[in-house]
């Protein structure tokens, strides 16, 4: 075998080995999700929600699962009692509840949600305790 025809040989092999640059770039970015992902995925959720809860329970409020999309990652969720009329409600939805999520359960793509403000301003603001902040002065 000449020196080029042994060249050849270990180009094509080599070409024959590797993948394309398109097909290396084409890795799986979805895992499927069984009827035992979700369920291992709803016992999380609740888990973590059960934990914020009494943090948010400290203040006058309460935090509720209302919804999860547990294959596309978005979860609903409400605050409620003194979260009506607390000022930094939106904050605690976002910096806290959003963040802690993302943080924990890596299929969550996107916490929405928002206040239940259907409780009266009054009400709300005397079940407010610890670290609420009156949004109605």
């Amino acid at each position: 075998m000449t020196s080029e025809n042994a060249d050849t040989t270990i180009n094509e092999a080599a070409d024959d080995a590797t993948e394309s640059p398109d097909e290396v770039l084409a890795l799986p970015t979805e895992i499927e999700v069984t009827d035992e992902v979700i369920a291992v995925r709803t016992e999380a959720l609740a888990d973590i929600i059960s934990m914020l809860r009494p943090a948010v329970q400290m203040d006058g409020g309460d935090l509720e699962l209302v919804e999860a999309d547990y294959i596309n990652g978005v979860i609903e969720v409400e605050l409620q009692g003194a979260c009506g009329s607390c000022a930094v409600s939106g904050s605690t939805l976002t910096d806290g509840v959003e963040r802690i999520l993302k943080e924990r359960l890596d299929w969550v793509t996107e916490v929405v949600g928002g206040v239940n403000e259907e409780i009266d301003e009054l009400e709300s603001a005397a079940m407010g305790r610890g670290a609420y902040v009156p949004k109605y002065y």
